[in-house]
């Protein structure tokens, strides 16, 4: 019996894993699970919040907080890049590199230790379809 739960467990963990790669962008949980549910159709948004969590841990998935929203998830061990969200649909998007040429001029004292930096505007779906 366990080994039958635990198999279900290894397919709805790996339909994840290919929502997150298919998409290769920050996903939501919601977004996670429509792309999971399209290998595995009965994964449950508590199945979603579960093994994000256990990928998290196992620092195959890192968290990328966005200002004023629920925070998004993507595939770790990327190169240093920054993210931009559409103002219309809120899908959030990796953008290459950092634009961030220079560190910031810090108060006497200060330590810079990293930065984040966000874009807004229209993806290329929603301006097409306006």
């Amino acid at each position: 019996m366990s080994t039958a739960i635990q198999t279900r467990n290894t397919r709805q963990k790996e339909a994840i894993r290919a929502a997150f790669l298919e998409a290769d962008r920050p996903l939501s949980p919601e977004e996670a699970l429509i792309g999971a549910q399209k290998q595995v159709q009965a994964v449950s948004i508590a199945t979603i919040y579960r093994n994000i969590a256990s990928l998290v841990e196992e620092q195959w998935l890192t968290t990328v907080d966005v200002p004023g929203h629920s925070s998004r998830y993507e595939v770790a061990g990327k190169a240093h890049h920054h993210h931009f969200q559409c103002t219309s649909c809120n899908t959030v998007h990796e953008l290459a590199g950092c634009v961030m040429q220079t560190r910031p001029k810090l108060p006497r004292g200060f330590t810079y230790t990293a930065h984040e930096f966000f874009v807004y505007g229209t993806c290329a779906d929603c301006k097409n379809n306006s």
